[in-house]
């Protein structure tokens, strides 16, 4: 499913124009989004959770020649899925 396809299944499930469901959608995007950057969990019951994770800095290799690179540290968005919404897919 893509962006264009949940906005028409948000708009058909609420009843309300596809231009609603779209501000709606994308609202909730920024949102999360913008929590996520301030450090902050969003925790959706039943749904799941989003989170920021740290990632340390590592030693890796470039497959090409062999030779030893640094890999710098970065913040990463995680995903952990709720109870409901994993009984659903299982």
């Amino acid at each position: 499913m893509n962006k264009k396809e949940l906005i028409e299944s948000i708009s058909g499930a609420a009843d309300i124009s596809k231009a609603a469901a779209e501000k709606a959608l994308n609202g909730t995007l920024s949102a999360i989004a913008e929590a996520l950057k301030e450090g902050d969990k969003v925790t959706l019951v039943g749904f799941g959770t989003f989170s920021v994770s740290k990632r340390e800095a590592r030693q890796g290799r470039n497959p090409q020649t062999g030779k030893a690179i640094k890999i710098p540290g970065k913040k990463v968005a995680k995903f952990k899925a709720g109870s409901k919404l994993s009984e659903a897919v299982n």
